[in-house]
């Protein structure tokens, strides 16, 4: 019984429990796939009935998680995706504390969206600030919770993903020269000036995108946009 509650799983050559970090990897995929459908779903079709069903699973997910993650749903598909893969170990106890902070926003997103339908600008950034962290995580294994948790323990974590924990000397691979610095640089800056212009410049067709383009847009810019608008309701009324 007493290991049935144990968390995380005993592996020889480890000094601490350990979890396989393929399977959460995958896992967060997963849920961002889900996250990302619920998102276009509000934004496209202006329905939250699949946001209402993935934010239910996502909280009792991430209970199960930090609870006993033997048995949480998302990490067992993850386990069916990856089974055949060597399996990649970090260790438990930073993991954990990571879920938790997914629990922590988990809950009040369901109660808002399911139990008392109030959506805004605030609860849609909190869902984003999940997709981010699950992207990440999947994407390039960066756990942002277990970085945290090392700023709030004493203990420090070891056995992190891809060795992060510990000490070393990056590989000449790892490194950037300065023309691939300056390529980097003007790529990141390329992408957030397209994703800004692309939602100041989206059509007003749904409430989020008014918002967003409020929040995005300068007063002058919003002041010109209101000034064509009321210009072009005139010469409509004039025909």
């Amino acid at each position: 019984m007493k290991e049935f509650f144990a968390y995380g799983e005993k592996v020889p050559g480890y000094d601490v429990r350990m979890l396989n970090e393929r399977e959460a990897r995958a896992a967060a995929a997963i849920l961002f796939v889900g996250a990302f459908l619920g998102l276009t779903n509000g934004v496209m079709l202006g329905t939250a009935v699949f946001s209402e069903y993935f934010v239910s699973f996502f909280a009792i997910d991430f209970t199960m998680r930090v609870i006993q993650p033997r048995y949480a749903p998302s990490l067992l598909l993850g386990r069916f995706f990856v089974r055949n893969q060597t399996p990649e170990y970090v260790g438990a106890a930073q993991k954990r504390f990571a879920w938790a902070l997914g629990m922590i926003l988990a809950w009040p997103m369901f109660y808002y969206l399911v139990i008392d339908f109030q959506p805004n600008p605030l609860k849609v950034l909190v869902c984003l600030i999940c997709m981010g962290l699950l992207f990440f995580e999947s994407a390039f294994s960066v756990c942002l919770g277990c970085k945290i948790f090392n700023l709030v323990k004493r203990e420090k974590a070891t056995h992190c993903p891809g060795d992060v924990c510990e000490m070393k000397i990056k590989e000449p691979i790892q490194r950037f020269n300065p023309i691939q610095k300056i390529i980097v640089i003007l790529t990141a800056i390329a992408m957030f000036y397209g994703a800004f212009a692309y939602m100041t410049k989206l059509p007003d067709r749904t409430n989020l995108t008014k918002k967003m383009k409020k929040i995005m847009t300068s007063d002058a810019e919003l002041q010109r946009i209101e000034d064509e608008k009321a210009d072009q309701e005139f010469e409509n009324d004039d025909f």
